[in-house]
C-alpha cells in the first residue's frame, strides 16, 4: 500500500469505466480520446491531479452518464504525455478506495462526486497478508494466466511483497466487472482469499476464457 496519507479533493473527477480495476499503490496505464475525459484531464492536471476511477453499474455500459457503484479508488496522475493525435496517455497510481458521498450537479463535460474515504483509512498502511503461500498462489497463477493467454513473467513473483502480487493479478486479470469491483471493496486479506477461489474457478472451468482484458 501506499504508506503515505494523501487527503483526496472535495470535488473528485470521476472516470467511469466498465471493467477497469484501479487498487492502491497500483498503477494504471490510461488511453484518454473522448472529449469529455480529455477535459476531465486537463481539469485534474490544474488541480489536485487525482481522477476518481469507478465502474458503471453491472450492465449499464460507458455511455452517457450511467449510475455507477458506490465505491472506486481515487489514482493520482504520475506521467502525462500527448500522443500527437489528439489523446492522452496517462498513468494513475492508485492513492485510497473512495464511497461516493454525493455526486454533484453536472457543469462541465465530466462528471464529478464528494468522495469519503472514511471507511478505507487502512489504504494508508503498508499491508501484511499472515499465512498466504505465494510460491502455491504463483503456481496456481501460471497455468491460469496460460488459459487466459496472457504473457507475464513470473520469475521473481515470489519475491513480490504478497499483497501487492495480488493487487496486480486482481488490477491485470480478465474477471468480470462485478468480480472486479467485489476485489476493489474487500480488505486485503479478503481479497487475496477472493483472487484465489477466482483463480480456482476458472482452473476448473472445462474450456478457457477468451474474453480479452479489459485494460
Amino acid at each position: 500500500m501506499i504508506g503515505v496519507a494523501r487527503a483526496l479533493p472535495d470535488r473528485l473527477p470521476l472516470f467511469p469505466l466498465t471493467g477497469v480495476l484501479l487498487l492502491p499503490g497500483g498503477v494504471l496505464p490510461l488511453n484518454i480520446f473522448e472529449p469529455r475525459y480529455l477535459a476531465m484531464t486537463d481539469a485534474a492536471l490544474r488541480e489536485a491531479r487525482m481522477i476518481g476511477m469507478v465502474q458503471p453499474l453491472e450492465g449499464m455500459g460507458d455511455a452517457g452518464d450511467p449510475p455507477l457503484y458506490r465505491t472506486g479508488c481515487a489514482g493520482r496522475i504520475v506521467e502525462f504525455r500527448e500522443s500527437g493525435d489528439g489523446r492522452y496517455l496517462i498513468s494513475l497510481e492508485g492513492i485510497s478506495r473512495f464511497d461516493i458521498a454525493e455526486e454533484l450537479p453536472k457543469v462541465e463535460l465530466f462528471r464529478r462526486a464528494r468522495p469519503d474515504r472514511s471507511r478505507f483509512a487502512g489504504d494508508d498502511e503498508e499491508t501484511e497478508l499472515p499465512g498466504f503461500d505465494s510460491a502455491q498462489f504463483v503456481a496456481k497463477l501460471t497455468p491460469f494466466l496460460e488459459r487466459q493467454r496472457i504473457k507475464a513473467d513470473l520469475s521473481a513473483a515470489t519475491s513480490v511483497p504478497p499483497a501487492r502480487l495480488v493487487d496486480a493479478v486482481a488490477m491485470m486479470g480478465p474477471f468480470a466487472p462485478a468480480e472486479k469491483q467485489a476485489l476493489l471493496e474487500a480488505d486485503p486479506a479478503e481479497r487475496a482469499r477472493l483472487l484465489t477461489k477466482l483463480i480456482d474457478m476458472a482452473l476448473l472451468s472445462s474450456a478457457p476464457d477468451t474474453a480479452p482484458a479489459r485494460h
